[in-house]
Formats: structure tokens, C-alpha cells, sequence
């Protein structure tokens, strides 16, 4: 049993460094702005166009990153949830939560 368990922190381990090499990323306003992440959540760029430094739009830009942020942490999200079920079902866990 504590093979077993021993196993599975090496292959979540794995999936942890797996889920860092992945870049995922959250656009908005027709991509003004765009945020890159890794598959850990992990904020690693914020992209915004030139048009919307101006501080008549400070209040939009503020909306702007934070949808852009909220869209890629999702698809961070997205994908560790992909790689946690891979890594269950390679287990023989794929049924483990009813999924």
C-alpha cells in the first residue's frame, strides 16, 4: 500500500512539472489584451495593446485583465484537471470521482 501511494506522489509530481511547461492563455477585447499562464496557474505575461494605455480607458483596462486573467487561469484549470485524470485513469482510478 505505501508503494502504491509512494507511486502515485512521483506521478503527481510528474504532472505538477508536466502542468508547467504548459502555456495556456486568457484573451479579451478581440484580443487588446491577452494573458499567458501555465497549467499551475501561474500568471507568466500580460499583453496589452498600446490603444488602451490611456487613462480615459484605465477602468475598462482594469475590466479587461481581469476577464483576460479569469479566461486563462480557466484554461489552466481546464487542462490540470486533464492531466489529473489521465494520471488517475493510468492508475486505475478513472472512476474514482464519477467521472
Amino acid at each position: 500500500m505505501f508503494d502504491k501511494l509512494m507511486d502515485a506522489q512521483r506521478k503527481a509530481d510528474e504532472v505538477k512539472q508536466r502542468l508547467e511547461t504548459i502555456t495556456v492563455e486568457g484573451e479579451t477585447a478581440n484580443g487588446l489584451v491577452k494573458v499567458t499562464a501555465n497549467g499551475n496557474r501561474i500568471i507568466k505575461d500580460i499583453a496589452i495593446a498600446d490603444e488602451l494605455m490611456t487613462p480615459e480607458r484605465k477602468e475598462e483596462l482594469q475590466d479587461f485583465i481581469l476577464i483576460a486573467c479569469e479566461k486563462a487561469l480557466q484554461q489552466a484549470d481546464n487542462v490540470s484537471q486533464a492531466e489529473m485524470m489521465k494520471l488517475m485513469g493510468g492508475m486505475g482510478l478513472g472512476n474514482l470521482f464519477g467521472k
